[in-house]
């Protein structure tokens, strides 16, 4: 089992790449540990810098930083980050095109009992909303180091989403790996599964199960949900007669939607969106929360079996 988180990978990367490059400098909101970037903050004090709890100063601080010619890696809670922070990312970063990466620490239900207000089920949609900023949601530690390697390469804005909790590897460190390119994982000829983030180590088990009962299902990691990787979605997409998005996310303005808004543009097809509901979640760990709601591995699979059964 797993026990490397991606949080723990962002900051090995980090201060590998820092070695050389003076220029890279990493930004907190009182997050240090939660992050997992103490160990940054330790060998690179003169490439560290602690806002304190202050989510639009990170983001104003950081942009003030890259317009100065760093590469800034702003980590906080995506919770607070997707929030209080909104307006500083919209103007500061999308709208200038800053050199920062925002990364959200302990996304979705990550953080468990703490409830709704430290639940981030909205924040793929509000980043994938602002214009220039793109999204992503890594979902094991291997694919997690080589998003942020291909991150440290460019200049662009970016918000990268990972959870609290090491997640079952679904790579290895040899895996493939293309900047804004779905992965295939499985292919299928008649149910295609699209997940991202940590949905995929579960929807990668419950197509392996569904495989074994005779169904013919593919699934496609898509850590781009913006820019979503419309190519890979719609060749994967050509044959089948169900399409299900997994996503531990609000069921607006999503993996789902974008994927459904692809779809109906380009190859219409019957779709099924698994994700959070529309409310406050219950309380308890992530894991107790998937099941409750469906989104673990038997969950998932039981929800295909009955929606491909009504086609």
């Amino acid at each position: 089992m797993n026990k490397i988180t991606n949080r723990q990978v962002i900051c090995d990367t980090l201060m590998e790449a820092a070695e050389q490059d003076r220029d890279i400098v990493v930004v907190c909101s009182d997050s240090r540990g939660s992050a997992s970037l103490s160990a940054f903050a330790e060998k690179y004090p003169g490439q560290f810098v602690e806002m304190g709890i202050a989510e639009q100063n990170l983001v104003t601080v950081s942009a003030g930083l890259a317009s100065c010619g760093k590469k800034v890696f702003a980590a906080s809670p995506a919770c607070f980050l997707s929030t209080r922070s909104y307006e500083q990312a919209k103007v500061d970063v999308a709208y200038s095109k800053s050199n920062v990466t925002l990364v959200g620490i302990s996304g979705g239900v990550s953080y468990g009992a703490l409830g709704m207000t430290h639940h981030s089920c909205q924040d793929i949609a509000a980043f994938a909303a602002l214009p220039d900023m793109r999204v992503y949601l890594p979902s094991d530690r291997f694919q997690t180091e080589k998003l942020m390697k291909e991150l440290l390469k460019d200049h662009l804005p970016a918000y990268v989403r990972v959870s609290r909790s090491a997640t079952e590897d679904v790579y290895s460190r040899e895996m493939d790996f293309t900047l804004n390119r779905a992965n295939v994982l499985l292919e299928g000829a008649d149910i295609l599964l699209v997940a991202c983030g940590e949905m995929v180590p579960g929807a990668y088990e419950a197509a392996k199960t569904l495989r074994e009962e005779g169904y013919d299902v593919g699934l496609l990691d898509m850590y781009c949900v913006k820019p979503l990787d419309e190519k890979t979605l719609l060749k994967a997409a050509e044959t089948v007669k169900l399409v299900v998005t997994v996503e531990e996310h609000s069921p607006f303005g999503g993996l789902g939607s974008i994927t459904a808004q692809t779809l109906s543009a380009h190859s219409p097809r019957r779709l099924l969106s698994l994700a959070l509901p529309d409310g406050h979640m219950i309380g308890g760990t992530n894991k107790e929360i998937f099941a409750h709601y469906g989104l673990d591995a038997e969950g998932i699979a039981k929800s295909v079996r009955e929606a491909y059964c009504e086609k």
